[in-house]
């Protein structure tokens, strides 16, 4: 059986797969990494598979229509984001026309997994969107195409009954990680690792996942609300330790791999397994993850040890009050030690800073600021809260009447950057954006973060590139008043 699996095309480096959908400010393009992950369950069991990238190949709508009319796939799936899942939704309406068949067209990603009736009403000529996790659903929905089976009953599929939008039963949670194929098998098969860039990661990059869903409970956090849930499940040490191998071979000119756990660092046996089995099989390549502000300064050593070269945190706030608000689930006193011990370790940190939280006040985001400058992580970001459906977030800014929006699409401006779309009356979203800027030019404008970036570069030359690829685009919003 034929199926096209799209990244559909949008605004130019539009960057569908991170948890803040996005034209970065960095010039970061992520790999559409759960997409992709489904496409290898697909091809796996035998169907002809082809998995487009329309964004990082630059391909537009003409290019695609072409495509499926000399394809024909018996199944299309088109990726979604909050806000170009309109855009998303059209394009996947040209390609059930162009197929001029029996085409089954269908919509995943978080933001139909969380408005699934929504997007069916809105939308009619879509056939299903999947709800939750949905490699195991696209697989079976995928056997009974084939089979000639009626695939309206697959588990995790919202379809329509009787002409009105239906959820059938959830799909169960892949609960064995070790029997799904490596992500970088796909990417290998179809996709540029060349064509994307991390501005947090050695340039080239592959990024994969190591374990789905958390169990922490961050009120903001966009995948375990909408995709993975809350139950932890993990592949083994010598899985991932295999795939590094994997990955280290067949992409030679990688000169890191981003393990884009929610967090990787969740079990401190587990992390020390994986290092461990690193170690064991004298692999080499760098790699990056992200974590929460808590691990202990022996395990940062053994990660170290192992080429982890950076970490990437969410500190959020400078303020407990906001971090017990946003149900963080730490303290500064644990954040301040857990900087500490990272640089005695040697592992550098990207601190992710958030504004505009539930009992945000300019008192608690000048607090944030000078946390941030205190901690001095390697590189940081400052941006506004930005709600997504299906996130306790979004709930409680749509249930106090925040949330300032005619259609999805002004969750990004004209030029597809982030444009916080929560306005609170003591805290208007204009001073929440002009916070950021202030707050970025403040932490990178300091003569001694500038000099230590010079020391990085003559230190560590192979920092050179992720840095001047970051700040081609960065600095035009970095030095705009």
């Amino acid at each position: 059986m034929k199926t096209l699996f799209l990244n559909p095309p949008f605004h130019p480096k539009f960057s569908r797969g991170q948890r803040s959908p996005q034209v970065t400010k960095s010039g970061t393009l992520y790999y559409p990494i759960w997409l992709a992950y489904a496409a290898a369950a697909v091809e796996a069991d035998g169907h002809d598979l082809k998995l487009i990238d329309a964004v990082a190949d630059e391909v537009g709508l003409h290019h695609l229509v072409d495509l499926t009319r000399s394809m024909r796939p018996d199944l299309i799936v088109v990726d979604t984001s909050t806000p170009s899942v309109k855009n998303d939704a059209l394009i996947a309406k040209e390609l059930r026309d162009a197929a001029a068949g029996d085409a089954v067209v269908g919509l995943v990603g978080p933001h139909v997994s969380a408005t699934p009736v929504e997007t069916l009403e809105e939308y009619p000529w879509v056939d299903f969107v999947t709800v939750k996790e949905y490699d195991q659903t696209l697989r079976d929905l995928a056997a009974t195409i084939d089979s000639g089976g009626d695939w309206t009953e697959t588990r995790g599929l919202a379809i329509r009954r009787d002409g009105r939008p239906f959820i059938n039963p959830e799909q169960p949670l892949l609960q064995d990680l070790d029997t799904m194929p490596f992500v970088s098998e796909a990417y290998a098969r179809h996709l540029d690792y060349k064509k994307y860039f991390y501005a947090i990661t050695q340039w080239p990059v592959v990024t994969i996942i190591s374990g789905r869903g958390c169990p922490y409970k961050c009120n903001y956090c966009l995948f375990p609300q909408t995709l993975q849930g809350r139950q932890y499940r993990t592949r083994s040490a010598e899985n991932v330790a295999e795939e590094l191998a994997f990955i280290e071979k067949t992409f030679p000119s990688a000169k890191e791999v981003f393990i884009e756990d929610d967090t990787l660092t969740l079990n401190r046996k587990r992390t020390i397994r994986i290092c461990e089995e690193i170690i064991r099989r004298g692999v080499k390549i760098n790699w990056t993850c992200n974590a929460r502000a808590d691990v202990d300064l022996e395990t940062l050593k053994l990660m170290r040890a192992a080429n982890c070269r950076l970490l990437c945190v969410g500190v959020e706030s400078g303020d407990q009050t906001v971090l017990d608000a946003v149900e963080k689930g730490i303290t500064l006193d644990v954040i301040e030690r857990f900087f500490s011990d990272a640089k005695k370790a040697g592992v550098m940190v990207h601190g992710c800073f958030m504004a505009g939280n539930r009992g945000e006040t300019r008192e608690t985001l000048e607090k944030t600021l000078d946390f941030a400058k205190r901690l001095n992580p390697d590189t940081a970001q400052f941006f506004p809260l930005m709600v997504y459906p299906g996130t306790s977030a979004y709930e409680w800014a749509e249930s106090e009447n925040l949330i300032k929006a005619e259609s999805y699409a002004d969750w990004l401006t004209d030029e597809g950057l982030h444009n916080t779309v929560v306005d609170r009356p003591d805290l208007p979203y204009e001073e929440i954006v002009k916070f950021c800027d202030r707050a970025r030019r403040e932490f990178y404008l300091r003569p001694a973060y500038i000099a230590y970036k010079l020391r990085q570069v003559f230190r560590h030359p192979k920092e050179t590139v992720r840095l001047v690829k970051s700040f081609k685009t960065f600095a035009r919003y970095l030095l705009k008043k």
